[in-house]
């Protein structure tokens, strides 16, 4: 692996870290009213960044 690619996935990683941190305090604000949309439109932005994965990870605390 040359040092572009680690950098890459170093980026990648932290983006995906970013993504669950802010899904996370957007369900903590509104009381997991809106958990449905909120992961949907996670799903879109990470899909539309190639960031896609899959969803059934566990949950995290």
């Amino acid at each position: 692996m040359g040092i572009f690619d680690k950098f890459k996935s170093q980026a990648r990683n932290k983006g995906k870290q970013g993504s669950d941190t802010a899904e996370q305090r957007i369900n903590e604000r509104t009381g997991g009213k809106y958990e449905d949309r909120v992961d949907s439109g996670q799903q879109r932005v990470e899909g539309s960044l190639g960031m896609e994965r899959d969803r059934d990870r566990p949950e995290q605390q």
